[in-house]
């Protein structure tokens, strides 16, 4: 039988378990922020948002490769609906977080962490994305950490949800090293940032993997400061990271970070 060719090859990546979840995930997964947002980001450059076209090719060239990790929010403006419309029929391929509390409009955020808002918030999600339930769903922390955690119904309205079966894994994606260990206690799963020049979240990981809470880490590639060869190995080589979502519009890019991942 003849091999396909180097370039025709897909990389390969050993699937990671999420936590206590019972889902498994390749290390290496897709951050959506650029399929639909290009204002008010942290890249320190400009670019265009995707054709319709061109989001098509990107996300099913995605799940050819392998990848089984998309991860989107209300916040990245056209992405939720992009996903949906491009990658609705191959839902059972992957696993598919978005988030709560967040929502950017006409360049700017805005923030709602009341029980009505939360469930309005994934009813919406549900909609663009063209499914019934969500793999993860996290809150999108506005930096007050403490404050959403203690003071809000964002929590208790994540885990209701989670019981009625619309959402298989519920988690945090926050700035505050305190708030993201007080979250282990009802948390399936964290997402933190962590890379080479910020390790300020490293105890929280290693606290995650002692409690079997699932890590999903973000900006490990510093929104793209970092060369993903010395990134990416930096990142999945801590034990006790799960996935690292990352950005881009370039599918040849992603082929060359899945061998770095599959290398990890």
């Amino acid at each position: 039988m003849l091999l396909p060719a180097p370039s025709e090859r897909k990389p390969y990546m050993v699937l990671r378990q999420l936590g206590h979840t019972g889902i498994q995930v390749t290390p290496l997964g897709f951050g959506a922020f650029k399929i639909g947002r290009n204002q008010k980001t942290h890249y320190g450059y400009n670019y265009n948002l995707p054709s319709d076209k061109e989001t098509e090719q990107l996300l099913n060239g995605i799940l050819d490769l392998g990848i089984n990790v998309i991860d989107t929010a209300p916040a990245y403006g056209l992405s939720e609906k992009q996903i949906g419309r491009f990658l609705s029929t191959r839902r059972g391929e992957y696993i598919l977080s978005t988030k709560v509390g967040e929502h950017f409009k006409e360049g700017v955020s805005s923030y709602d962490f009341s029980s009505e808002a939360i469930r309005k918030s994934l009813q919406r999600s549900l909609r663009q994305l063209q499914t019934d339930y969500l793999d993860i769903a996290f809150i999108h922390s506005s930096g007050a950490d403490l404050e959403i955690l203690n003071e809000t119904a964002a929590v208790e309205t994540l885990q209701a949800l989670k019981t009625e079966g619309l959402v298989r894994a519920i988690g945090f994606s926050g700035r505050d090293p305190v708030a993201e260990l007080q979250s282990l206690s009802w948390a399936d799963v964290l997402m933190v940032e962590y890379h080479c020049e910020n390790t300020e979240h490293s105890d929280v990981i290693g606290e995650a993997g002692k409690r079997e809470v699932g890590v999903m880490v973000k900006k490990g590639l510093a929104s793209g400061r970092l060369e993903p060869a010395r990134a990416i190995p930096y990142v999945l080589k801590n034990p006790d990271v799960c996935t690292l979502a990352v950005g881009g519009l370039n599918l040849e890019h992603f082929r060359e970070n899945m061998i770095l991942a599959g290398s990890a």
